[in-house]
């Protein structure tokens, strides 16, 4: 009798401790964009774009700081917007049409405009 209740302790140790494993799972991160509405009411004065449905915003300390190194045009300011909250792709409410945006070889996040000779450096503004 105490032999069976001991492989039924064991098989039942085994089946729990193999239930209770992540092998084979994965989990997905979701990470939601701001739109510029909610990035103007917190800031009004932001200098922001957006870009592939995500927006874009500069003067920010620590981007400020970094050494990036412009790689290939990915599009123009086609439109500017300084009337309300209501953004599409390309369009910007402080920068000029015609600025040309272009990734930053370093990383991903952060776009750079060309405008009147001068590099400006947008942070991709998302909610994780």
């Amino acid at each position: 009798m105490t032999k069976k209740l001991f492989y039924v302790l064991i098989a039942s140790a085994l089946l729990m401790i193999s239930g209770c494993s992540n092998e084979g799972e994965t989990t997905t991160v979701t990470i939601d964009s701001i739109d510029a509405e909610e990035v103007l009411k917190l800031n009004p004065d932001a200098d922001i774009f957006q870009y592939d449905g995500v927006i874009y915003k500069t003067n920010i300390d620590w981007v400020e700081e970094l050494s990036l190194t412009k790689d290939v045009q990915i599009g123009d300011i086609v439109t500017r917007n300084d009337a309300n909250t209501d953004f599409n792709d390309e369009m910007s409410n402080k920068l000029p049409v015609g600025a040309k945006i272009f990734s930053a070889k370093e990383r991903e996040d952060i776009l750079l405009v060309e405008v009147n000779e001068e590099t400006l450096k947008y942070l991709a503004i998302v909610e994780g």
